[in-house]
């Protein structure tokens, strides 16, 4: 075995605890500012079709970064819409994506599962990014949380040029893409608030 054939271990060292920052910075703060519910329920929902994926296809090592995923999103969705960050319309287009995802599986099994959950990254990383550049401040995001997410898909990336698989390719820099897209918001942000103090002081 080539030591690239080690990647996804890293990749889920990366991946299991990646939700745990943004959970502690929530609970810690109670800020939401920037950070989309519709992010981490899509995020909960796509890794619990893929556990049914990984499940039936027997790739039992993916099975723990992608329960960790479901759970963690998950309880940051809930807290998130305790604190009253959920919209009716996006809430119903992700009704209608579990539904997609359950009807690929039930038309096709786990290939056309398969399928649509290669489409499904860039849709839940679409939601943070458009919530992170609409927000002025967006001081809820945790950098812990998208450094983890940077180094995941990263190890993805490489692992799939290793194995020449497209569809990892693909995951892995769309990960890659949003990862520096909201560290950059959240260092822009930071930047800009820091300035006013900076003037004050002189």
């Amino acid at each position: 075995m080539k030591l690239l054939d080690y990647v996804p271990f890293a990749a889920a060292a990366f991946a299991v605890p990646q939700f745990l920052p943004q959970i502690s910075r929530l609970r810690a703060t109670g800020d939401t500012a920037g950070v989309s519910w519709s992010w981490a329920m899509l995020t909960s929902a796509n890794n619990g079709a893929w556990i049914a994926y990984f499940t039936l296809s027997r790739y039992w090592t993916a099975l723990a970064p992608s329960c960790s995923a479901t759970l963690l999103a998950g309880t940051l969705a809930v807290m998130l819409a305790r604190r009253g960050s959920v919209r009716t319309r996006p809430a119903a287009l992700i009704s209608l994506w579990v539904v997609l995802l359950a009807s690929a599986y039930l038309a096709g099994g786990s290939a056309w599962l398969g399928a649509a959950l290669t489409a499904a990254f860039v849709l839940q990383a679409a939601p943070s990014v458009w919530t992170a550049y609409r927000t002025d401040r967006p001081s809820g995001i945790s950098v812990g949380t998208w450094l983890l997410i940077l180094g995941e898909l990263s190890c993805w990336t490489v692992f799939g040029i290793h194995k020449s698989d497209t569809r990892l390719i693909a995951l892995g820099i769309t990960g890659i893409t949003a990862s520096v897209l909201m560290l950059a918001r959240v260092a822009w942000s930071q930047r800009r608030a820091d300035v006013p103090q900076v003037h004050q002081a002189a």
